[in-house]
């Protein structure tokens, strides 16, 4: 279903936001107030701005955001963008024990920092993704809050591209 830059400029609002509106998790809302910086030059500036959006969020917004992602290695129900991450990265095959240990991890982070760890999983390993885990543990809760924003936004790039021409 990709789209050009031109085709997004001349689309409604509630066309435009069909098509961007899953770029961030459970946010169409996003895609809605984008809307109205057309016309973009191109998915790198269309990307920016739904950045710039989120860069102006109450804190309380941001959080909402954060907390609308799912756990790393879950079964619970997730977006359709998210399952396919994750699976990308083999969550879904985890063993017994990788996937205890994933939980672990997922509790530790939630009740440190109060949101679920986030982290875009593209180029990464179940390896590395465990790594940063252990090591995001340590910080804290501001720099979680803009390491999670900065991983919205990775994550809302790779959308981005599979969404756009």
């Amino acid at each position: 279903m990709f789209k050009s830059i031109t085709q997004l400029n001349q689309m409604s609002q509630e066309e435009f936001v069909n098509v961007l509106g899953t770029v961030f998790e459970h946010t169409p809302q996003i895609a809605q107030k984008a809307w109205n910086y057309r016309p973009f030059v191109d998915a790198t500036q269309l990307h920016q701005k739904m950045v710039d959006v989120v860069s102006v969020m109450s804190i309380d917004e941001q959080l909402a955001l954060i907390r609308v992602h799912p756990d790393l290695g879950s079964k619970a129900l997730m977006a359709e963008n998210s399952v396919e991450e994750q699976t990308g990265l083999g969550l879904d095959r985890l063993t017994a024990q990788e996937y205890d240990y994933f939980q672990l991890l997922n509790q530790a982070y939630k009740d440190k920092f109060g949101f679920p760890f986030i982290i875009a999983v593209k180029n990464h390993t179940k390896d590395s993704v465990l790594d940063e885990f252990e090591r995001r543990l340590k910080n804290t809760v501001e720099v979680e809050i803009a390491s999670a924003i900065a991983q919205i936004n990775k994550i809302a790039w790779f959308r981005t591209l599979n969404l756009v021409e």
